[in-house]
């Protein structure tokens, strides 16, 4: 059984970039990972990092004193290690340059959402962390530029996500097939557990928020018509958790489309393309399915600021597919 240090030097080839960069980068995201899930394991027992802030993030919403937490986590985990030259969060309105010249030489930026469907700490439901990594677009001999972070997913070159739940899982992809490696807590490595992960065939499960229902437009109520169906392999089942990270990695495994449409509240959808959109699509091609805003391919799509939102569908290649039928009628 392979730790994720030794999966990475026996797939060395599989990385087009250095090897060592790799390591160093999952150095860091290994630490803050680990303290949020001490911090995640023992939140029934301290105040430290249950209920709200008082403060809002750049989105407008209260933040959650374990946004702040896993925030910070993997801020600092990632200014001490040499290894990225400049770090974008869902949680702050802009990008942090670390002003290290010796750092700044380094070509490697990241895109973090430090902690998805925190709202459902306080009721024990799975969480998770999903992360982006490219290439900076300008040159080192350059200060870092917001064009640095606004590219189309397709030139990530790692995505993952770590999903805090029953057991704590790392998932990740470098463009080679997608792998789980989950944590043993008693001496805090991480063990490949889910190799070559791959959506099954025949899905059977969809994941949306039905009470916004009357909110969608009229080929997403059909697209849902045509899932309750009892018709061929239908209907199909429903689960929906409401963590993004939760939803995809159950549906990853069991079989399933995740829906996140557009609605008169959100009218460009309320997922963040550059932290949860592109990192989950990449992960979704890898594994043989497909990411679209229902229209377009996800990885396509060219960002115009940080912080921007996209209606949001996975899964397998046919129920997306199927999907896009109803929307582009």
């Amino acid at each position: 059984m392979y730790t994720l240090g030794e999966f990475i030097i026996k797939n060395k080839d599989c990385f087009s970039y250095s090897t060592e960069s790799l390591l160093r980068l999952f150095s860091c995201i290994k630490l803050a990972s680990k303290e949020i899930h001490k911090e995640v394991n023992k939140a029934g027992l301290t105040k430290k990092i249950i209920g709200v802030s008082g403060v809002k993030n750049i989105q407008g919403e209260v933040q959650k004193k374990v946004d702040d937490f896993a925030n910070q986590a993997f801020i600092n985990s990632f200014k001490s290690r040499n290894v990225v030259c400049g770090i974008a969060s869902e949680e702050s309105k802009n990008f942090i340059e670390i002003k290290n010249k010796k750092i700044m030489n380094n070509p490697y930026i990241v895109l973090i959402d430090p902690l998805d469907g925190s709202s459902n700490i306080d009721v024990n439901v799975s969480i998770g962390t999903i992360f982006s990594v490219y290439m900076r677009s300008s040159s080192t001999k350059d200060h870092l530029s917001i064009n640095d972070f606004l590219q189309v997913g397709n030139r990530q070159i790692l995505a993952g996500y770590i999903i805090y739940g029953s057991s704590t899982i790392l998932v990740y992809s470098v463009g080679n097939g997608v792998h789980g490696f989950t944590l043993d807590p008693s001496i805090g490595t991480f063990y490949l557990s889910h190799p070559n992960l791959f959506f099954p065939k025949n899905g059977n499960i969809y994941s949306v928020n039905e009470g916004n229902y009357t909110r969608f437009s009229n080929g997403i109520k059909r697209f849902l018509r045509y899932c309750q169906e009892e018709k061929e392999n239908r209907p199909y089942t429903a689960r929906y958790i409401g963590s993004l990270v939760g939803d995809f990695h159950r549906n990853l495994i069991k079989g399933g489309i995740y829906m996140y449409p557009k609605t008169v509240f959100f009218p460009e959808g309320k997922l963040r393309l550059l932290y949860e959109c592109n990192p989950i699509a990449f992960l979704t091609e890898q594994a043989g399915g497909k990411a679209s805003d229902g229209k377009r391919r996800i990885l396509d799509i060219l960002p115009k600021n940080l912080h921007q939102r996209t209606p949001f569908f996975c899964g397998p290649k046919e129920m997306v597919e199927k999907l896009e039928e109803f929307t582009n009628e």
